[in-house]
């Protein structure tokens, strides 16, 4: 198998054995640690040096994540168009750098569609000369017929989810750089979720005895919440007051990136607990895959956008 057709036909995503955990952790807290510090180093660097160069950062973290959920989805048997999902994170992401919101807007739409249009004739181009295109319409519908346009609907309907969780949303991220002030509020956007994982985690491990969805997430708590509420509501604050607003929004902001977080993890958990896996990938160590790490700030992305279009 050539290396291109790995990439673009990853292999389906196992389960393999994380390592030992440390402690009361119930994670490997230095390789965690390491590699938190390597990926929050690489953005500062990138900011710092050009926020041209952030944007980079972004889309190659999305390729990465795309190809990840392709691996994941191949364990159904659902193919991601990556071609066309990879073009679109980049179009997105320099519309938003370049354009502004309205033109990223039409450079999603545009992606999604063509990962439609992708699927369908992908499929139709495979199935081609055999004999369920070669029947006639005299020939009675089977279940063999059923279920080839299925997985057709299937692979499209994946591929818009796919862009939209990852290149959409991602988005957001760039057009907060692309603001005044823009490497504050992309600090921001950070320190939000990470407050919120970090502050739901110490909590959790330290006073967590009522799950809050034992069906799909076992590990989450109501005191892990009440933790995370605590940290991000601090987050808020001081980053409003370090970008001069009003620490009363930050607050607002904090307490609302943590709902809409917790909805993303609960989220991915129920899709990871429908493809059979623990974690999305194996590229990060301690975190589990790049899907695992970004999930809370895409989805926290659009809010804290919106926030400082509000707030100013």
């Amino acid at each position: 198998m050539s290396l291109l057709s790995v990439l673009l036909t990853p292999p389906p995503t196992r389960n393999r054995t994380p390592l030992p955990a440390t402690g009361r952790a119930g994670r490997n807290l230095p390789a965690a640690v390491g590699v938190a510090v390597v990926l929050i180093g690489a953005v500062l660097a990138s900011l710092v040096f050009n926020k041209a160069v952030f944007v980079g950062v972004v889309v190659l973290a999305v390729c990465g994540a795309l190809w990840e959920l392709a691996g994941a989805f191949a364990r159904k048997g659902i193919r991601l168009p990556l071609a066309p999902l990879w073009m679109g994170a980049l179009g997105v992401a320099v519309c938003a750098w370049k354009a502004g919101a309205e033109v990223a807007l039409g450079a999603y739409i545009a992606t999604a569609g063509a990962c439609v249009v992708w699927c369908f004739l992908d499929q139709a181009e495979a199935e081609s000369g055999t004999v369920l295109e070669e029947a006639g319409h005299d020939v009675l519908r089977t279940e063999a017929h059923d279920a080839v346009r299925r997985s057709r609907s299937v692979d499209a309907s994946a591929s818009v989810f796919a862009a939209t969780y990852l290149p959409f949303l991602a988005g957001f991220a760039v057009l907060l750089a692309a603001q005044p002030h823009g490497v504050g509020k992309v600090l921001m956007l950070i320190a939000l979720p990470a407050a919120n994982d970090t502050g739901g985690w110490l909590a959790g491990i330290n006073f967590g005895k009522h799950p809050m969805a034992p069906r799909v997430s076992p590990k989450k708590s109501w005191e892990g919440f009440a933790g995370s509420m605590v940290a991000a509501v601090g987050a808020g604050v001081t980053c409003m007051w370090a970008l001069d607003g009003p620490p009363a929004a930050g607050a607002v902001l904090g307490a609302t990136v943590v709902v809409v977080s917790t909805l993303g993890d609960l989220g991915e958990s129920l899709l990871k607990r429908d493809l059979g896996l623990k974690d999305m990938g194996t590229l990060l160590p301690g975190h589990g895959g790049l899907m695992d790490r970004l999930d809370s700030i895409l989805v926290a992305a659009p809010v804290v956008y919106v926030f400082t279009l509000l707030v100013g």
